[in-house]
């Protein structure tokens, strides 16, 4: 199984409450020399509880995402403590985004900074610093795709939503990951097929992105090999793959947003996954 960790939480918390209080709470920040971010934890956290990052899309913020229900309550409810990091906010400008463009280098190391949030999350709340899944919405979700196609090692999982891979696209990832994108039929701000933002970034077409991940989860055909409907969800799923990878890609009827059913669609994939 992807880990029993991430089916089960002990009951017996390992963190005081004053640490807990530093920074959990809605309205707070935990600050920390390279950035900021956001968490809740679950009922009876402990150093076993697993845990989901989710970065926020462009001109968003970390709480903001951590205080939209309809994502985080059901990974709060499955056990799951749930942060949500905010992106600098850019140069001459008020919204945040995050570093993730091939060509669009500096301001700070994104992977890093997360790295940097893993450690300190750790430190202060006790949770598993072994089971930690990276997902993402929008040019989040593009953040994501990045760090899984760069720092593969960083997160145990990845699950980008409603972005991917910007032109130009990738050329080869480092190693096979365990990645799940979801994206909406009739999404117009990321399309599937991409578009021109400005004459100098593009959005990049989501299903070349899936065969650049085909290609590095070396799978043998580039055609899916299972499929499955559901009310929300039309799901492809590649088999014949390197052993320690996975990959599935999830259609759903609407546009530019977090589906509906998301949040339990992708604990169950990622607790069904092999070690």
């Amino acid at each position: 199984m992807f880990s029993v960790m991430w089916k089960t939480a002990a009951i017996t918390a390992v963190t005081s409450g004053a640490a807990i209080a530093d920074c959990v709470d809605l309205q707070d920040v935990c600050e920390i020399p390279s950035g900021t971010y956001h968490i809740q934890l679950p009922e009876n956290h402990s150093s076993n509880t697993p845990t989901v990052f989710f970065l926020h899309g462009y001109g968003s913020s970390g709480q903001a995402s951590i205080g939209n229900k309809r994502i985080v309550e059901p990974l709060l409810e499955r056990g799951y403590a749930v942060i949500a990091p905010n992106a600098l906010k850019r140069e001459g400008r008020n919204a945040r985004a995050w570093n993730f463009h091939p060509d669009y280098h500096h301001q700070r190391n994104e992977a890093a900074f997360f790295k940097d949030v893993k450690e300190d999350a750790v430190k202060r709340f006790g949770i598993d610093q072994d089971n930690m899944m990276l997902a993402g919405f929008s040019i989040g979700g593009s953040m994501t795709a990045y760090v899984g196609c760069n720092n593969p090692e960083l997160f145990k999982a990845y699950a980008p939503v409603s972005g991917n891979f910007w032109r130009p696209h990738p050329v080869e990832c480092k190693a096979p990951v365990k990645l799940f994108h979801t994206h909406g039929w009739r999404d117009s701000t990321v399309p599937l097929e991409g578009r021109h933002i400005t004459a100098e970034f593009q959005q990049g077409d989501v299903f070349y992105a899936m065969n650049i991940w085909r290609q590095t989860n070396q799978c043998v055909q580039p055609r899916a090999n299972k499929f499955s409907t559901t009310d929300n969800f039309m799901r492809r799923k590649w088999v014949d793959c390197d052993p320690n990878s996975a990959l599935e890609f999830a259609l759903f009827p609407g546009g530019h947003t977090v589906p509906n059913g998301w949040a339990d669609m992708i604990l169950d994939w990622a607790e069904a996954l092999p070690e």
